[in-house]
């Protein structure tokens, strides 16, 4: 749960807008932030915080010490009472959705109604007000916290399974009974790919959202990697039915997502603020030693020779708001299998990690049934079911490690911790 009111210390926050206090409603005193198409291969498939309601009706701490009160006339009378301070509910509004933009730098990020968050989160106090509209004042309130970072996990692809992901996470200690980030200063990265397939996407994006900013209130965190099926949600949202240029011939994002499991009740429940989340998120990251990226190919190399390159590059392709630019990226990021074969899987992991650096690369998109090929061969040949999938798959002489368990061919969702004790 998100620091709130009577609940102790929390974070300091740095802002990239001024807490502003509204005439009607004071700010809040703590802050927690395959396609299916001929020739084209199958679809398997610091951030802006998310926040949930405050606390209710639980009088918030006072910033700076209690001011001596003023001189009273001889004529005894009561001192006037301070107004009650209301309960308020602080959210993170969406900016409005760009058609064409050139990408921002982190300082053209302040726009009207949308408030980006760093880690830390502030602990806002009842100062001195001059009027509705003045800045509220803030105070740094330590909070002591483990020293050194916490535990990394790594959660494979969820594909809408909700429940299994709460479960999954619940057994790893990283969430408690009412679903809220319980794992303190811990490191959790999810790879890609929330929606799609399964019965609730918007939920699972909505769940990981809302930890991102109760675990940074905790001093951990929990991010997230941009999958191939989140550019196509994007897509399908943004250009629907307008035909773009394929491998093989026209096609649509509309058709395509359908066709890879869309959902009809994520697409009703989809919002400005889903979008900008998902549009924003990196596409690969190095954690100890560990390349986190989606897709098992080495498509990453077309768009930077550093990490910083790729998700800058990636997210100025997206910001353009251009259909064909979109599937280009979408597409790319569904290939599949790069490190499957014996004599040139190990070479290619290995050129991914010359270039951007570390000793493993962790990737969810393939299922492990698949890389095994145990079932769903591209041939399409369903003879037999997949073996129970227990935990991830090593292979490509070590240096890659397969988190899709398969969980929508009735596999496992898996969470596990890095780095791996084999």
């Amino acid at each position: 749960m998100t620091q709130g009111a009577g609940q102790g210390p929390a974070m300091r926050t740095d802002t990239l807008r001024d807490f502003r206090v509204p005439v009607t409603e004071p700010a809040l005193y703590a802050v927690a932030t395959s396609t299916g198409l001929p020739g084209e291969p199958p679809v398997y498939g610091e951030y802006p915080a998310y926040y949930e309601d405050a606390t209710p009706n639980v009088p918030p701490q006072p910033g700076y010490p209690p001011q001596p009160p003023a001189p009273q006339p001889a004529a005894p009378q009561a001192p006037a009472q301070q107004p009650p301070y209301p309960d308020t509910r602080l959210r993170a509004l969406p900016d409005a959705e760009p058609a064409h933009t050139a990408p921002r730098s982190p300082d053209e990020d302040d726009l009207e109604g949308y408030t980006p968050t760093y880690r830390d989160l502030p602990v806002i106090g009842r100062g001195a007000l001059g009027g509705p509209g003045d800045t509220v004042q803030v105070q740094y309130v330590p909070q002591e916290q483990a020293s050194g970072p916490g535990p990394l996990y790594v959660v494979g692809d969820v594909h809408g399974y909700l429940d299994e992901l709460v479960t999954e996470l619940h057994a790893q200690g990283l969430i408690d009974a009412q679903r809220r980030w319980s794992a303190g200063n811990a490191r959790l990265w999810f790879l890609g790919d929330f929606t799609d397939r399964g019965p609730d996407g918007i939920g699972v994006i909505d769940l990981v959202m809302r930890l991102s900013a109760e675990a940074a209130a905790a001093g951990g965190y929990c991010k997230a990697l941009m999958g191939n099926h989140e550019l196509l949600l994007i897509g399908a949202k943004r250009f629907g039915d307008t035909p773009v240029v394929s491998g093989a011939g026209t096609a649509t994002f509309q058709a395509a997502w359908l066709l890879n499991g869309g959902q009809r009740t994520d697409m009703e429940r989809l919002q400005d603020v889903h979008l900008q989340w998902m549009s924003r998120l990196d596409a690969a990251v190095l954690e100890e030693g560990h390349l986190l990226l989606h897709s098992d190919t080495t498509a990453y190399l077309d768009y930077g020779d550093s990490i910083e390159d790729v998700n800058d590059t990636i997210h100025e392709l997206l910001n353009r708001g251009d259909a064909d630019i979109t599937w280009d990226l979408f597409r790319k990021f569904t290939k599949r299998f790069a490190f499957r074969d014996e004599g040139t899987g190990p070479a290619a992991v290995r050129e991914l990690l010359d270039t951007y650096g570390g000793s493993r690369v962790v990737h969810g998109h393939s299922p492990i049934p698949y890389l095994l090929g145990e079932v769903g061969t591209e041939d399409g040949d369903e003879s037999r079911g997949p073996e129970a999938v227990d935990g991830p798959h090593v292979y490509a002489e070590g240096l890659a490690i397969a988190m899709d368990g398969g969980v929508t061919m009735a596999g496992k969702l898996l969470v596990v911790q890095l780095p791996l004790s084999d």
